[in-house]
């Protein structure tokens, strides 16, 4: 995949534009990115307070013959959609492939919980992500071609206490998945969610083995296993699957 202004299609008439991937400096997200990356789309590594992080992923990307560019954004700013897409769409071309990765916690029982605590995590993993894909759909929708990922989580989906917020967030970002995948499906634009269980990640250093007796396959997943399936519905051959939510959770929810 090259650059917009070469030509407007790919071979295999895809349109050419770039891949954003929030919260992609580290974790799941650089997974995601850098596998976008390696199947020839020009991406974002979007990030919101680490530059050397990310620069770090740049770098690695470029090294290995692929596109990046790093932004710098506040989801939970209102106005920070408008400035992530401008960037790209004067850098890298359209937004035809979109992964909302970024997310938060702050857990507590729902007794203790705070407003503050349950407004940050609806607002950092379900509002921003709507504001994201509101964005990008209409440049989606001009080019009759669009790949929408948000990356929920089985919480989402199964109960797991102390996270009545997280999960709360993430099950409507897999309803809002839903609608919005029925609004744009005949534009040629998919909406999917993909919602990992136990990922090995910086936060799940040194989790206990209570917790992966409750995973059949006895192991904490990989990020790069998550970024396999983002990468298969990002892709041409995803094109029939709309609207569904892909676990990534070794049996967990089974």
């Amino acid at each position: 995949m090259v650059t917009p202004e070469d030509d407007s299609t790919e071979d295999n008439g895809t349109p050419r534009g770039c891949a954003l991937v929030t919260g992609a400096s580290r974790g799941i997200g650089a997974s995601i990115v850098r596998g976008l990356a390696a199947d020839g789309w020009p991406v974002c590594v979007h990030y919101r307070s680490d530059p050397d992080v990310a620069a770090a992923v740049v770098k690695e990307i470029e090294d290995a013959g692929g596109t990046a560019l790093a932004v710098q954004a506040d989801l939970s700013d209102r106005d920070a959609a408008d400035h992530v897409f401008g960037e790209l769409e004067s850098g890298l071309g359209p937004v035809l492939c979109l992964v909302n990765n970024a997310g938060m916690t702050a857990d507590g029982l729902s007794p203790q919980m705070d407003d503050e605590q349950w407004d940050q995590v609806l607002e950092v993993n379900l509002s921003a992500a709507f504001r994201t894909t509101r964005r990008a759909l209409n440049g989606m929708m001009r080019a009759r071609f669009g790949r929408v990922v948000n990356i929920a989580s089985i919480v989402g989906l199964k109960a797991n206490p102390g996270q009545a917020n997280y999960a709360a967030s993430k099950a409507g970002l897999i309803a809002m998945t839903r609608t919005v995948a029925a609004e744009v499906a005949r534009r040629g634009v998919t909406v999917n969610a993909v919602a990992p269980g136990l990922v090995h990640t910086e936060l799940t250093e040194g989790v206990g083995d209570e917790l992966l007796k409750a995973v059949p396959a006895r192991r904490a997943g990989t990020t790069d296993e998550v970024a396999a399936c983002v990468r298969f519905l990002a892709s041409p051959e995803a094109s029939y699957v709309n609207g569904t939510t892909l676990t990534v959770d070794g049996g967990m929810t089974a």
